[in-house]
């Protein structure tokens, strides 16, 4: 197994979250949720902070908090931001501390899985559905510049996090 993090990415609902508890738990790392992370250190909500500040300093934070972190750190799972790693320069504090595994998601998926949810300004208003299809597009080169990608279509969880493990055990050997 790789001793660098692990960096998780995928747009939001793709499950980097679930799915990095699950991996870190089987491989006996550290788990980090890098929103909860920026959300600690600037003691308000992401949502708070995009009200507040606007985007372009969440971003800010997000690519200074990705820093600290991947700085730090071996034995650990990270889970990004969906909009991570859309910089250039995050891809390549990822690229240079650890490896990254990209968790693909359809449109239909991450629609399902986000019915409902009020805490993801990018998708506040009216139009969710049609700016989720944009946003993905827009995402999907930055997305692609990855060590693994994972299509989580169909897939439980647990599941994806097996494929990771397996991908991870293929690298190493």
């Amino acid at each position: 197994m790789p001793d660098r993090p692990i960096i998780l990415t995928g747009f939001m609902g793709s499950g980097k979250s679930s799915v990095g508890t699950l991996l870190a738990d089987k491989l006996g790392y550290r788990f980090i949720d890098l929103d909860a992370e920026i959300v600690r250190s600037a003691g308000c909500s992401i949502n708070e902070i995009f009200a507040r500040d606007g985007e372009d300093a969440f971003r800010t934070l997000e690519s200074a908090q990705l820093e600290r972190t991947l700085s730090a750190g071996q034995g650990c799972v990270v889970a990004t931001g969906g909009g991570a790693a859309i910089s250039r320069q995050n891809r390549e504090v990822m690229r240079r501390h650890g490896l990254i595994v990209n968790l693909k998601v359809t449109l239909e998926q991450v629609l399902a899985r986000l019915q409902g949810c009020d805490d993801r300004p990018l998708l506040a208003g009216e139009r969710a559905p049609e700016r989720v299809r944009e946003l993905m597009e827009g995402r999907e080169q930055f997305y692609a510049d990855a060590d693994i990608r994972i299509d989580t279509d169909g897939k439980s969880m647990e599941d994806v996090a097996l494929e990771i493990l397996g991908c991870l055990k293929g690298l190493s050997a």
